[in-house]
């Protein structure tokens, strides 16, 4: 599937790099007073599940940690990709 020539792909890339380069930049700049806003967020998740073996020991989970700097860098993400 294409949006104007291009791939799905590149557009999951994209967003992909915004949530992860917002989120850090977030946590970053969210340790001083003027921007405390950017850290603020959300986790959520899947619990962990741990399946015993005796001999090998499994631990399943997801936890996804979204902070407002994070959706912020989606956005810039699907702008920039928009515009190339």
């Amino acid at each position: 599937m294409t949006l104007k020539g291009k791939s799905t792909w590149s557009l999951i890339l994209f967003l992909m790099c915004g949530i992860v380069l917002g989120g850090f930049i977030g946590e970053l700049l969210g340790q001083f007073d003027f921007f405390y806003w950017l850290a603020y967020g959300k986790t959520f998740g899947i619990p962990t599940v741990t399946l015993n073996l005796s001999v090998l020991q499994l631990t399943f989970g997801l936890q996804i940690t979204l902070n407002l700097a994070s959706v912020l860098g989606m956005c810039v993400a699907l702008f920039v990709h928009r515009k190339m």
